[in-house]
């Protein structure tokens, strides 16, 4: 016998998480009744520093319903949320499957999860088949960031989220990793269990809306990009190296003329000159900045969250 635990990061949910609640638990209990899962396998609710009644609607249901809780002692992030579902449901889960609050990702896909799981996969990653409920926007940036970050050697599945089912063993060789910059979704692939794949439809929200904004989606994405990569670092290095060159043309160019008596006096390329480089200049040091600034927080060994109540 398995138990199963369904991770829900919830930040600010009230509108949606009573019809969450009930939905896991009903879609729960059938999948105790065809697979061999332990009946006592449950849900757990993170409470990712919420401002409104969320973690009151969660403490009615620990209750009288199989609903366990974590409470942050403020808001620390959804990656950081999982992280703590996952620890937590690892003590005493054999499975542990990761959902939105929201259930935009189709909760009745975790019935396929299980018989991927007992066909020996030890991390089945829920796919989206289709974007039609997002704006176009979205989409298109979406697909390019994918594209983008499999260029630069970062190998991620495109159009996965957060919606998983790991075996134990697999969310123990996660929770190795030990960063604090996260970014779960490129770190999965990296842990070489067999992994199988369920697709499917992406659904609007019921209520509530979106906790990932335009500004949190870009700050995700560059979080992406620079916890896995110094593309950005070698980018930087090689139009140091095209600027050296072309300075140096510019040198024998001035110099030529300057013999020849040909030299012509223009404040204009002066000045396109001095606004190019010093913008590439101090790009290069921001994105420079960036990478010490994620190396600071790194060594400084801060804990990733603070749990104020643990409702098990």
């Amino acid at each position: 016998m398995k138990k199963l635990t369904i991770v829900v990061p919830a930040l600010n949910e009230e509108a949606v998480l009573p019809t969450t609640i009930q939905r896991l638990i009903r879609i729960e209990q059938k999948l105790i009744k065809k697979y061999p899962l332990d009946p006592q396998s449950n849900i757990l609710i993170v409470d990712d520093g919420s401002s409104d009644q969320t973690w009151n609607i969660i403490k009615q249901a620990h209750q009288t319903q199989p609903v366990c809780e974590l409470k942050f002692s403020r808001n620390f992030g959804h990656q950081n949320a999982l992280v703590a579902g996952m620890k937590t449901a690892s003590q005493t889960a054999d499975l542990v499957v990761t959902i939105d609050a929201d259930l935009q990702d189709d909760p009745e896909k975790i019935a396929e999860m299980l018989k991927q799981f007992f066909q020996g996969a030890e991390i089945v990653l829920g796919v989206r088949n289709n974007r039609d409920t997002d704006q176009w926007f979205k989409r298109t940036s979406s697909n390019c960031f994918y594209k983008l970050l499999n260029l630069i050697g970062v190998k991620l599945i495109p159009n996965h989220a957060d919606f998983r089912l790991m075996s134990k063993r697999a969310v123990l060789a996660f929770l190795a990793y030990q960063e604090r910059n996260l970014f779960i979704r490129g770190l999965i692939p990296l842990l070489g269990f067999k992994t199988a794949k369920v697709y499917y439809r992406r659904t609007p929200r019921l209520a509530g809306q979106s906790k990932y904004p335009l500004a949190k989606m870009l700050a995700f994405a560059w979080d992406g990009i620079t916890s896995f990569s110094i593309a950005p670092v070698k980018i930087i290095l090689f139009f140091g190296g095209l600027a050296s060159f072309l300075g140096i043309v510019m040198f024998l160019y001035s110099l030529i003329t300057k013999l020849l008596g040909l030299t012509i006096h223009g404040w204009s390329s002066l000045m396109i000159s001095i606004w190019v480089l010093g913008g590439l200049q101090m790009l290069s040091l921001g994105i420079l900045g960036e990478y010490l600034g994620k190396i600071t927080l790194e060594v400084k060994h801060r804990p990733r969250y603070l749990i104020e109540a643990y409702l098990k």
